[in-house]
């Protein structure tokens, strides 16, 4: 689907692609406008595939209804950025990476390469100069 239609149909708005010349600043005041009025913004991906200037202006203008970023433009986000004074705005850190099962998760990909090391395997994540 377009992405044009994609917002124009949408009422909850979720970002997961990566920081590219293609996806920077690609929800823009021109797509801010495509949007359903109303319509929620999560953006977990990477702050500057928002424009954050429209973004702030869609939030006070009531063109999106909230926003939930853990991403910014700048990072980290300071408590005068406008961002951390609108009422309808969910901030939090970017930490999935943090979580119990994440490391679980890490401790045995670690636990892996160091007992293919030692039975003489090359390990999955080795980088040879």
């Amino acid at each position: 689907m377009p992405l044009e239609s994609l917002l124009s149909e949408s009422d909850i708005v979720t970002l997961h692609v990566p920081l590219t010349p293609q996806t920077e600043k690609m929800i823009d005041a021109t797509n801010f406008s495509r949007m359903k009025r109303g319509v929620l913004l999560v953006n977990t991906s990477r702050g500057r595939v928002i424009e954050e200037r429209a973004l702030i202006d869609a939030l006070k203008t009531g063109r999106i209804a909230g926003a939930a970023l853990d991403v910014f433009e700048e990072e980290p986000i300071s408590k005068e950025h406008p961002l951390s004074q609108l009422p309808n705005v969910i901030l939090s850190p970017h930490m999935g990476a943090m979580t119990q099962e994440a490391g679980l998760r890490l401790s045995r990909a670690v636990t892996r390469q160091v007992e293919d090391l030692l039975a003489g395997r090359k390990p999955e994540c080795l980088i040879e100069p």
